[in-house]
């Protein structure tokens, strides 16, 4: 199967996001795909504050990456946008860092007022990086998510319901990536 990476734009490490990242990772597991996680939290500031592009955690980023098939790319909502964290590390990856990639945007929030953020914030950027196709993603709301002690979360029936639809259309769109690829 695909290689997915799976990308918390959180810059908490107590995150309702990237518990929930963690939580999608594990059924993308269950259909066959390699999950590679990474948080955006854990590349040194100074990295992605002074964009240095040589930084060894920048380049582990960048090939972590071209790397991937598909990517997984969840982050909160702050000001209608998505987190500041993930746009400094995506400055700092090549201009056509997604090409010939399934994308799946997801993104967390304390209130339906931030919904669009996928689509008016987070998509044109992905789309603007070369992403072969981003699937439709998911806004789910801060109260559907309930994070347990020990990093487990429970998810609301319908927003669990939801997220399994998002993240299995993203499964079978990267089954067939290769072939539309080839096809081209």
């Amino acid at each position: 199967m695909a290689t997915v990476l799976s990308v918390s734009g959180s810059p908490s490490a107590f995150s309702r996001t990237g518990r929930l990242l963690r939580h999608l990772d594990q059924r993308l597991a269950a259909q066959g795909h390699e999950v590679i996680p990474l948080d955006v939290r854990t590349i040194p500031a100074e990295a992605l504050l002074g964009a240095d592009f040589r930084h060894p955690a920048i380049v582990e980023a960048t090939d972590m990456f071209a790397r991937a098939d598909g990517v997984v790319v969840g982050t909160p909502v702050y000001k209608a946008s998505y987190s500041g964290v993930l746009k400094a590390l995506l400055d700092l990856l090549p201009q056509y860092a997604l090409t010939g990639k399934t994308v799946l945007p997801l993104a967390t929030g304390g209130s339906t007022a931030h919904v669009l953020a996928i689509d008016y914030a987070l998509r044109p950027v992905l789309n603007s990086m070369g992403a072969a196709h981003i699937v439709q993603g998911w806004f789910t709301l801060d109260k559907d998510i309930t994070a347990h002690e020990d990093g487990s979360v429970a998810v609301a029936p319908g927003a669990a319901e939801a997220l399994t639809q998002v993240v299995d259309q993203f499964s079978a769109a990267l089954g067939r990536t290769p072939y539309l690829a080839a096809a081209s």
